[in-house]
């Protein structure tokens, strides 16, 4: 199946579409998607990627990842890549973009513009096991910790967004239970 991308500019304009597999071989610059999940306890859902996955395969990282299909908005490709690769729909919020390029060992180049959106989630997760291997929730300061000690276990966009979308949560108070004041 022939998945095409869209190629924007660094202002997130679209210049074109392209072959999924192309656009990695060549590190063009292609719009792209991260979903972060929190629970009420303020725990991030953390997903290993399946191991057969094209890069990064066995890596730690955020709920789902993904690239918006050509006339296809990123908000909802967000919400159909959660469903189809998590297993469950929930409200998700715009959170920010951001710029990274990342060569992989196998010559494929990550050359995103990375739109964030997070949501809160507490039910069931049912994961598509040929995207995913396995998935917790973890609290922010293991997470923080983790990637001090054990950076090469999780995907670059995840180290890059993680502060970005911690720095978010805490603003926003995402997946954080407010006190009963009586």
């Amino acid at each position: 199946m022939n998945i095409e991308v869209i190629l924007v500019d660094e202002h997130d304009r679209e210049v074109g579409f392209m072959e999924k597999m192309e656009a990695h071989n060549k590190g063009l610059l292609h719009r792209a998607v991260s979903v972060f999940i929190f629970n009420k306890k303020g725990e991030m859902l953390l997903q290993q990627r399946a191991n057969s996955k094209y890069h990064s395969g066995g890596l730690w990282s955020n709920a789902c990842c993904s690239h918006p299909l050509p006339n296809e908005s990123v908000s909802d490709n967000a919400n159909r890549r959660l469903r189809e690769e998590m297993g469950f729909d929930t409200d998700l919020q715009f959170a920010f973009s951001f710029i990274y390029k990342t060569v992989f060992e196998n010559g494929l180049t990550e050359y995103e513009f990375d739109h964030v959106f997070a949501g809160v989630y507490d039910g069931v997760i049912k994961p598509d096991h040929a995207e995913v291997k396995d998935y917790c929730f973890m609290k922010m300061d293991a997470i923080e910790e983790s990637l001090i000690q054990h950076q090469h276990k999780y995907t670059s966009w995840f180290s890059i967004a993680f502060p970005k979308i911690a720095a978010f949560q805490k603003t926003n108070s995402i997946g954080i239970q407010q006190q009963d004041v009586n």
